[in-house]
């Protein structure tokens, strides 16, 4: 079994309705070592991913009429909603998918992941040059992010890439704008390796970018 089935896709936990579960990490927490020391990872999926969803399950708890929308529907359609739900929609689902990403894009791949191919290499091409400025523009994004956020490569609406920063865990999705990579650069994703030193997080991340899990975004 490849450790590409093993773990949950984004594209599965955004078809997730209530009550929303946490996805397996699918890779030993040591995988992703040296750009993500074990702690981390452990600290990440299993305390921080799963405080959102046992808060978004809460929040719907009282709302049986949003059980039957898929997480991805709730994204898509936030501004719809009770004013009572969005906010636990915006950041506690947006936690919950933006994270099964990110798990995706951190998972261990063969070589042929480490650069984009098919349909979204040519994007990339067409919309960056090459995959170093694109890499580029993502570092400068969550660079530039203040306080807690993602720096994300997303395709807009009109089918072109381009890179993002967005606070909190606010989704691409809130916008109608697919997510293909996202980084996280909250502090509790890289602060007990790296302490204040996110460039140096964001260039060890970048480096081990599976794009395989990338381009099946496109594939949604």
């Amino acid at each position: 079994m490849s450790v590409r089935s093993l773990f949950a896709r984004a594209d599965e936990v955004l078809a997730q309705r209530y009550p929303f579960v946490l996805p397996v990490l699918g890779y030993d927490t040591k995988a992703v070592e040296p750009a993500i020391d074990a702690q981390t990872m452990t600290i990440h999926h299993d305390r921080h991913h799963a405080a959102y969803v046992t808060n978004l399950n809460k929040a719907l708890d009282a709302l049986p009429d949003l059980h039957q929308y898929t997480l991805g529907e709730l994204l898509m359609g936030m501004r719809k909603w009770p004013t009572a739900a969005q906010a636990a929609i915006r950041n506690n689902g947006g936690g919950h998918a933006n994270h099964a990403l990110y798990w995706g894009l951190l998972a261990p791949g063969s070589t042929s992941s480490t650069a984009p191919s098919g349909q979204l290499g040519e994007m990339v091409a067409r919309d960056f040059t090459t995959v170093e400025a694109c890499k580029a523009a993502l570092k400068a994004a969550g660079l530039a992010q203040f306080g807690s956020g993602w720096a994300w490569l997303v395709k807009t609406a009109t089918s072109r890439l381009v890179v993002r920063g967005l606070p909190n865990q606010d989704s691409p999705l809130l916008e109608g704008e697919l997510p293909i990579v996202g980084l996280d650069v909250w502090e509790h994703a890289y602060y007990l390796k790296y302490q204040n030193r996110r460039a140096d997080y964001l260039d060890a991340v970048l480096a081990r970018i599976n794009w395989d899990v990338a381009s099946a975004q496109l594939k949604r």
